[in-house]
């Protein structure tokens, strides 16, 4: 019997509201980190992973049925799908092949300037994070993700993002007590 293959999600897709994948299962990927990339494809800022020794981020994996990749390949457009050969940990017994989606800095090439992160998807982010690995794993996002030197932009009354999801209050509380203590430039739309 063939086992069908998994992603492994590091940014919206840990929040399983965003998507139809259901046999997911919590993971960590070694000598890895997240990183907000800034291309000229996009007027706004893309949650990418990259290599980087020293640093583990944790993520779901989640079972792509039968490899068909049609739908996932469309939601990370702009992104690489590629095989994950090790740093891959999970409790997943049935896991084949397990990919990720990431940007390679040479892609797209530089943008002119930074791009914003948008508020409405980085609360989706946070709030996956948050359901899946508590407060904790909500902190370790922040701590293992580079390049909050660019803006964010609050668009929380009209989101942006289409996979956009109502936050509680105590959740937004921590998204905003993070950029707080980051320093990062609000801006309002």
């Amino acid at each position: 019997m063939q086992r069908d293959p998994y992603f492994f999600g590091y940014g919206s897709l840990v929040n399983t509201a965003t998507h139809v994948y259901g046999r997911s299962h919590p993971a960590r990927l070694s000598g890895w980190r997240r990183v907000w990339r800034h291309t000229p494809i996009r007027d706004m800022a893309f949650l990418t992973a990259e290599r980087c020794d020293g640093v583990a981020i944790d993520g779901l994996i989640a079972a792509v049925p039968g490899a068909d990749w049609t739908a996932l390949d469309a939601r990370e457009l702009g992104y690489d799908r590629v095989a994950l050969l090790d740093g891959i940990s999970h409790a997943a017994e049935d896991a084949g092949e397990i990919a990720v989606y990431h940007i390679p800095r040479d892609k797209h090439g530089p943008a002119e300037g930074h791009r914003p992160v948008l508020l409405s998807y980085l609360d989706v982010v946070v709030q996956g994070y948050l359901r899946v690995f508590g407060e904790e794993g909500g902190r370790h996002f922040f701590e293992t993700t580079a390049g909050w030197d660019g803006p964010i932009l609050n668009d929380r009354a009209a989101p942006r993002y289409p996979r956009a999801q109502t936050l509680s209050a105590k959740e937004t509380g921590l998204v905003d007590r993070h950029l707080r203590e980051l320093g990062v430039e609000i801006l309002d739309e």
